[in-house]
């Protein structure tokens, strides 16, 4: 005789043996999506400001500067390119004494090359030689064997500017942006090293005042 309690049991395992029990599962993550790329952000130096003879008070700066080292189109391993970007501002302020013109805010880089590439010299001697058919006495082909060294003479590096955009202005404030442009120099074994500049102009019927924003320097 079966008695209730055997029969509860009995339910509970088939219960047990037909339901589907839940299973407790972790919170699935998503993959290391790894660091973000490199957008070769910069930070930029301080303004560069003066204050003129006659009373006008000069500003120059930059923001957002980018300058990003990337591999240049000719693969030659003796050129450098970057990709930049940034906005330059330049204003004139104050209660000057004399009526303003305008004036001119020109915006680029400046590009130094620790050595750079010179005189490339082949030390030996260069042979021709000919191999013929005997039945046509026909030359079937040509060869020039080299023999000697390469000699290459580095020069002491230099700095090239690169002017990117020149803006007149009759009234300041005058603002230059600039997103994604390529700049490079060609010939430079060494290490290079890359900065922004700034030269803002103001003028006056008789007179120039002149002041320059140099950025942060960066090397590859």
């Amino acid at each position: 005789m079966v008695n209730s309690h055997s029969k509860l049991i009995a339910a509970v395992c088939v219960l047990l043996s037909t339901g589907a029990v839940p299973v407790a599962q972790g919170d699935v993550s998503d993959p290391d999506p790894g660091p973000p790329p490199d957008t070769g952000a910069v930070a930029s130096a301080d303004p560069a400001t003066v204050t003129t003879p006659d009373g006008w008070v000069l500003t120059v700066k930059a923001e957002n500067e980018t300058e990003l080292p990337v591999a240049p189109l000719t693969t030659a391993t003796s050129s450098r390119e970057y990709l930049v970007g940034g906005t330059f501002t330049g204003t004139v302020t104050g209660g000057g004494k004399t009526k303003l013109s305008g004036g001119t805010l020109e915006a680029g880089y400046q590009i130094g090359c620790g050595i750079e590439l010179g005189q490339v010299k082949l030390i030996g001697q260069v042979g021709m030689s000919f191999s013929a058919s005997l039945a046509n006495v026909i030359p079937t082909g040509v060869s020039f064997p080299i023999s000697g060294t390469i000699e290459i003479h580095p020069k002491p590096g230099k700095t090239t500017q690169v002017p990117v955009d020149k803006k007149a202005f009759k009234a300041a404030p005058a603002r230059v942006t600039l997103k994604d442009v390529h700049i490079k120099i060609d010939g430079c074994v060494g290490q290079s090293f890359l900065r922004s500049y700034a030269t803002l102009t103001s003028s006056t019927t008789d007179t120039d005042d002149v002041v320059a924003y140099y950025g942060t320097t960066t090397s590859v």
